[in-house]
């Protein structure tokens, strides 16, 4: 390998000059922030491009996640996955309420709805799964879950920006889903979230929740917090929408790269995406199982030596972490596949300019080392 070094993932910045224009408009507009114009066109266009009904923009995905359980007057305990980042679980503590770790699915690593059902007690009002990588978890499962029990359903949606099953987007799931638009995600906003709902009021609660509760000039509706989008952000998620589809074509020749190359490597396993997921190769992760001769960790550091910076994610588990690992669900036992794939799983570089000729070279650190 060269000197250069390869991370995870990059944000894809169109060039400089075509941000120029929208800079010098704010600038004119003197509207910085509190729902400016780019904020409502940006707020329209991410509609129309991932066919949903509403989208509320935040100045980042926990705010954004935190909001959408206080707009749901979620209460007492919810069902989520350990297998995450850790905002997933924080944005509960934040509201709080209690986690209930229920373990993962060891193919597809989403939240198992067979295991949901024997976890839910008197004190469960939602389900806060996560579409982990932006591989859609059994959404039509969880939703027949909360229909019988009358619990409701966030998805933390922080890696599927434009993916859909079966030609629907699965952000029309649930009660809301919340996107995360940070700089490393498919579309980004630098830094940025949004909420999707499916009607007008809920929108309304929403947009009053993030802008601290205000209805008007000296109407508080509830106890808000400062969640909005500024101008600045909304501007470059105007600019990056017009790039994000060759963005995903990019990835998706990447990860495609990597199956191939990988594909009869001893010891490395690949995530499948089903047949009828429109993905947005957001990630690439494998597994790297027993007949691999050295550890994860142990290749993670070799990749590191080459100057290639993937990323254990997620690991440790949520649930090992200082503040959970007390729960009665966090108890190791009862999420055995979590920790198995929390030990295993290695993700490798993936972004939109990644050179095909750098993801061949990867591959053959990650041959050779299956060779001792």
């Amino acid at each position: 390998m060269d000197n250069r070094k390869i991370y995870v993932t990059q944000p894809a910045l169109p060039p400089l000059a075509e941000f120029i224009p929208y800079l010098q408009e704010i600038w004119n507009s003197k509207t910085l922030t509190n729902n400016g114009p780019y904020h409502q066109q940006l707020e329209k266009a991410l509609c129309e491009y991932l066919g949903v009904p509403h989208i509320a923009l935040f100045c980042n995905g926990t705010i954004a996640l935190m909001t959408a359980l206080k707009a749901l007057r979620i209460q007492g305990e919810v069902i989520t996955t350990p297998y995450s980042f850790v905002c997933t679980s924080h944005s509960l503590l934040w509201n709080d309420l209690q986690p209930v770790f229920v373990d993962v699915d060891p193919v597809t690593l989403n939240l198992d709805p067979r295991r949901i059902e024997e976890a839910i007690t008197p004190q469960t009002s939602a389900i806060l799964p996560v579409h982990c990588y932006g591989l859609p978890v059994n959404t039509v499962e969880i939703q027949r879950i909360a229909d019988v029990y009358g619990l409701k359903v966030i998805y933390d949606a922080a890696h599927a920006f434009g993916v859909k099953q079966k030609g629907e987007s699965i952000l029309n799931a649930g009660d809301l889903s919340v996107l995360s638009l940070h700089a490393t995600k498919v579309f980004n906003t630098f830094e940025g979230g949004a909420i999707i709902c499916q009607d007008e009021k809920t929108k309304q609660r929403i947009d009053y929740l993030k802008n601290f509760g205000f209805a008007d000039e000296v109407t508080v509706m509830a106890p808000g917090i400062n969640g909005k989008m500024s101008e600045l952000n909304a501007a470059m998620g105007l600019l990056q929408l017009k790039y994000v589809d060759e963005a995903i074509e990019k990835r998706l020749r990447i990860q495609a790269l990597y199956r191939e190359l990988l594909a009869d490597v001893r010891g490395i396993e690949q995530l499948a995406v089903p047949d009828d997921v429109e993905w947005n190769g957001a990630y690439f992760p494998v597994f790297v199982n027993g007949h691999y001769p050295i550890s994860r960790d142990a290749l993670y550091a070799r990749l590191q030596e080459h100057g290639i910076h993937g990323r254990r994610y997620f690991f440790p588990l949520i649930s090992s972490m200082p503040m959970y690992r007390g729960l009665p669900s966090a108890n190791p036992r009862k999420l055995p596949n979590a920790h198995q794939a929390a030990e295993k799983v290695l993700c490798l570089p993936i972004f939109p300019d990644l050179a095909l000729e750098d993801v061949a070279k990867i591959c053959v650190i990650i041959d050779e080392a299956s060779r001792g």
